[in-house]
């Protein structure tokens, strides 16, 4: 770190500047001196993402869902619905292997003798490994961790939750309104919490054009876990 005098006289006594100066300072210090050893371990989480999950059999759905949902919530038992009647049917389910909505996917998914995959992050808080996943991945990088749910899904599932799902689901509209995926079927899971949503969208986004009626279809409103399941089947050939 670039060390500089203590009397300020530089800076005409500007304390203030002093400090911002050392804080610029510091965080160039601190972005620099890792960044290229870092990529190592990108890679290194890329690869074992990629070796492992390319070894699933038949196609997978990824579930989305708040890490605060509790298991008496409705939403938590209808996940563990949904994701056993999936993995009835032969889809492997992928979660982010944390708890609530994730640890309900991957108890329906295992219960039901289907292979359930957690993709964990590493998290000071609130992120622990749920005991459901037959097929366990942890991550450090939320960025190669996305790569993973969108990778190796055909399907995305998603129920309520916070920022980390929006960012989630929002990943997936964007990948799939650009053309980088191909148009898989994205179900939100419960009408009442996201009509909020979806009608800010309606209003501020597509009557100003910032999207097209035709990107509006990419998703999907469902709430009964039969039809849910029926329209995936319908969409995703196994």
């Amino acid at each position: 770190m670039t060390h500089r005098r203590s009397d300020n006289s530089e800076y005409g006594g500007d304390t203030s500047r002093r400090t911002t100066d050392l804080q610029h300072q510091y965080w160039l210090d601190y972005f620099n001196a890792g960044d290229s050893w870092r990529l190592f371990r990108i890679m290194a989480e890329f690869v074992e993402g990629f070796d492992t999950l390319s070894g699933i059999k038949g196609p997978a759905v990824s579930f989305f869902g708040s890490a605060r949902t509790a298991p008496e919530d409705p939403y938590y038992e209808l996940t563990v619905q949904i994701a056993a009647e999936l993995a009835n049917q032969g889809y492997t389910v992928i979660t982010g292997g944390g708890p609530g909505i994730m640890e309900a996917a991957n108890k329906g998914a295992a219960g039901a003798g289907g292979t359930s995959v957690g993709l964990n992050i590493d998290l000071p808080f609130e992120q622990a490994p749920n005991i459901f996943t037959n097929l366990p991945l942890s991550f450090k990088y939320f960025f190669v961790r996305k790569v993973m749910f969108n990778k190796y899904a055909m399907a995305f599932i998603c129920m309520p939750g916070g920022f980390g799902t929006l960012d989630e689901v929002f990943e997936a509209l964007t990948l799939i309104q650009t053309k980088r995926i191909k148009p898989f079927p994205v179900i939100l899971v419960g009408t009442e919490y996201w009509s909020g949503l979806l009608d800010w969208i309606k209003e501020r986004i597509l009557s100003t054009n910032k999207v097209d009626n035709d990107d509006m279809m990419i998703f999907n409103v469902i709430d009964d876990p039969t039809e849910i399941v029926s329209y995936i089947k319908k969409t995703v050939i196994l």
